[in-house]
């Protein structure tokens, strides 16, 4: 029985192996840079994954709308995996908690900053859903609750270690602003441990750029 267990094990990553991942927690011992920047922030994490259902990183994120910054210890669990016989989906749980402080003349200071919030996703091959959501708690900096959802579509079916192609679009809702609810069309490529997102907010003339490298 464990032998067959781990024979069905490796059958799933060989067929997943060309899925779109931009997961949140790596292989064990892996190391990840991911850099986001969408309608209102840019944020770097540097994430370490010392086991297979968590990682442990450090995040910088700078609020461009309110000028203030965000240091923030930031650990993901992976709370769920499921995998079918052509596509697979991933629940986590995430959090961080650390400083903001004022930036760009901010007289506001320092204050001590917290969020959390889940990421869900699910694949084939060749569609693609996810969702996620984050409740800030930037103490005088004010809170914030964002959500997003993105569904997708890939033209074509790479094999692995070919460039992949994956088409999208991003529904992105933050009650708290002046524009709450904006849609975002992106393109993803990605190959090998480099994963690269493209798209353009119009409702707010902002650009969406993503950039993830696993090492």
């Amino acid at each position: 029985m464990r032998a067959r267990a781990l024979a069905a094990w490796l059958l799933a990553l060989s067929l997943y192996s060309g899925i779109s991942a931009a997961r949140p927690v790596s292989y064990t011992g892996g190391l990840t840079l991911i850099e986001e920047s969408d309608r209102q922030s840019t944020s770097v994490l540097v994430h370490f994954t010392p086991a297979h259902q968590w990682s442990i990183g450090l995040r910088g994120e700078r609020n461009r709308d309110q000028d203030y910054a965000l240091y923030t210890l930031h650990p993901t669990w992976l709370a769920k995996r499921w995998f079918g016989s052509n596509h697979q989906g991933n629940l986590y749980l995430h959090g961080g908690v650390g400083v903001a402080t004022g930036v760009n003349g901010n007289p506001l200071g320092e204050d001590l900053a917290a969020h959390g919030g889940v990421m869900a996703d699910w694949e084939t091959r060749s569609l693609f859903a996810s969702y996620r959501s984050r409740y800030l708690d930037a103490g005088h900096f004010g809170t914030q609750f964002a959500h997003a959802a993105r569904a997708g579509f890939a033209p074509y079916i790479g094999k692995t270690g070919n460039l992949h192609t994956w088409l999208m679009l991003e529904i992105d809702h933050r009650p708290s602003e002046r524009i709450s609810l904006t849609a975002t069309p992106l393109i993803r490529f990605f190959k090998g441990p480099v994963l690269l997102e493209l798209g353009y907010t119009l409702s707010v003339n902002q650009p969406l750029i993503n950039f993830t490298y696993r090492l």
